[in-house]
């Protein structure tokens, strides 16, 4: 199982990561830097953390040797939100040699869907 690394852009925003084996969560405590300018979450907060989730669940389950990147995600955004905990969490739904797929959903402080997606992600042997 490969481990999951901290990057700029998850500083910057400020949430964190854990993983398992197929699965992973991004949380966040959203504040009004995260906001658009209508008071609610910004829809590239939860986005970001759906992604950063959905690869951290994809690289749980790749060999050695091998990254992911992502080939499509499917969004619904089903409420706003505004701020507080947020969280995403992914599982992967089928891992081939290749391709994985994974499902994820993004939840508010009271446990209710903000977002929901689907995603597809390519494995790619790290270039030697």
């Amino acid at each position: 199982m490969n481990d999951m690394f901290s990057f700029p852009l998850q500083e910057l925003l400020g949430f964190t990561i854990e993983k398992s084996d197929g699965a992973a969560t991004a949380s966040l405590i959203a504040d009004e830097r995260h906001l658009n300018p209508h008071g609610m979450l910004h829809g590239g907060i939860p986005f970001t953390m759906l992604d950063t989730a959905m690869g951290a669940a994809v690289m749980s389950v790749v060999p050695e040797g091998y990254w992911c990147t992502t080939v499509d995600i499917h969004t619904r955004f089903l409420r706003p939100c505004g701020v507080g905990e947020v969280t995403a969490t992914a599982t992967v739904r089928r891992a081939g040699r290749r391709v994985v797929h994974v499902d994820a959903v993004v939840t508010d402080a009271e446990g209710r869907e903000v977002v929901s997606a689907a995603g597809t992600f390519a494995v790619i042997e790290i270039p030697t």
